[in-house]
């Protein structure tokens, strides 16, 4: 039975990120894992060690792509030989879904190189989703978008975060990758119960989870992903699982990276939950 329209996976089980440090020992070792996440924009390039290091991962894992740069908020048109290397990439993986992030970084073709909040207006959804629709359409696999941790809010907004992500997503007619970090992050900066979000968000539409580390400062907690899943985001997580069932998840750590065995474990931690739904 597929998990829901989007992605039509139940098999893809705890996957991780592939990471640079972790690069010989996945080669040499051949751990068994259930898939890897690369971040698109690394790979799309005409050669060098990272085409080669994918294509050997290629021959035994399964890949996901996600992206850090498509800005489906930004205001511009979408980059055309972006997204032919896009395509391209998508093509030399076989990806079954395509994610980014739904947010804005970029003005008359300046890059922020950050992912920022959007307002959360209808207008900023109705472009936003259009701009999803376009993806979607010119790289041929389902396009699924993820929610981002925030740190400051725009007083023009007309809906709470999880009504603008749902409301995109509804005319985009897209997945969701629901980073459950990054809700609990936003909820504790901006003062919301973080459950009330996980609660509404369409549930047929989520494809992949997120789980990360996160850092409490004295006001704000920061997205760090540099160390284990706190209590928490698990909670999260747990009720995420039973409101969507199997979900493939990806644990993200991305900086003070620790062996690979380490991380592997710290992602596997999440079976517990796959297999009590």
């Amino acid at each position: 039975m597929p998990a829901n329209q989007f992605n039509g996976f139940t098999d893809y089980g705890v996957g991780i990120g592939l990471r640079v440090p972790h690069y010989r020992h996945i080669l040499e070792k051949q751990p068994v894992v259930d898939w890897f996440e690369i971040i698109s924009d690394t790979y799309m390039v005409d050669g060098g060690r990272p085409l080669a290091v994918l294509d050997s991962i290629l021959e035994q894992y399964k890949v996901v792509q996600h992206g850090v740069s498509m800005y489906f908020g930004s205001a511009e048109k979408l980059n055309r030989d972006h997204l032919k290397r896009l395509k391209s990439l998508v093509r030399r993986t076989v990806t079954p879904w395509l994610s980014d992030h739904l947010c804005w970084g970029s003005v008359d073709g300046r890059y922020t190189h950050d992912l920022l909040p959007m307002p959360y207006t209808f207008e900023a959804a109705k472009l936003t989703a259009e701009k999803i629709r376009q993806v979607r359409d010119f790289v041929e696999v389902p396009v699924v978008v993820e929610n981002v941790s925030s740190y400051a809010e725009f007083h023009v907004s007309e809906m709470t975060e999880w009504e603008f992500l749902n409301e995109v997503v509804e005319r985009a007619d897209c997945g969701i990758l629901l980073d459950v970090n990054n809700i609990y992050v936003s909820s504790q900066n901006h003062n919301f119960d973080p459950r009330v979000y996980v609660e509404a968000v369409p549930a047929e539409r989520v494809a992949q989870i997120h789980i990360a580390g996160h850092s409490r400062f004295e006001k704000y907690i920061l997205d760090t992903h540099d160390h284990p899943v706190l209590d928490p985001v698990w909670n999260l997580y747990a009720r995420a699982i039973e409101r969507c069932g199997p979900t493939a998840t990806l644990l993200e750590w991305d900086d003070n990276i620790p062996s690979f065995d380490e991380v592997h474990a710290e992602a596997l931690k999440a079976n517990r939950y796959l297999h009590a739904v």
